[in-house]
């Protein structure tokens, strides 16, 4: 398995798929999850939640990609991305939001852009 993605660096993290984890996360570059994980995380970085993940947590970072489900709050510094196989149950609040035709979410979202009254605009998968 290729652990490293071109524009965030190497993961510096990992959980595999069958793995369990439970407690604080703190992140400082690219986490991925395929397992399960409950508790908290936050940092600094990119936090990928894999297809078939599980993630029961309220998580405060610069950026996620979601493609398997997550129950709890978000507070993203940059951007949150939802795939097609993500899933949200849980607030959010972010800059930049992009959510893929087929995602579920399932609580609010609070959107405000880095400057104030500035606002991101949503993007599409066109």
């Amino acid at each position: 398995m290729n652990r490293k993605k071109d524009n965030d660096g190497e993961i510096k993290a990992f959980l595999g798929k069958g793995a369990e984890f439970n407690g604080k996360l703190v992140l400082n570059g690219l986490v991925r999850i395929d397992g399960e994980f409950k508790g908290e995380a936050l940092g600094n970085g990119t936090l990928i939640i894999g297809e078939g993940a599980y993630v029961e947590a309220d998580i405060a970072v610069d950026s996620i990609v979601i493609s398997g489900e997550v129950r709890g709050n978000l507070d993203i510094r940059e951007k949150t991305e939802i795939s097609s196989t993500g899933r949200l149950l849980g607030n959010m609040k972010t800059s930049n939001l992009v959510v893929k035709e087929g995602a579920k979410i399932d609580g609010a979202c609070q959107m405000s852009g880095t400057n104030k009254g500035e606002y991101a605009v949503a993007e599409t998968d066109e």
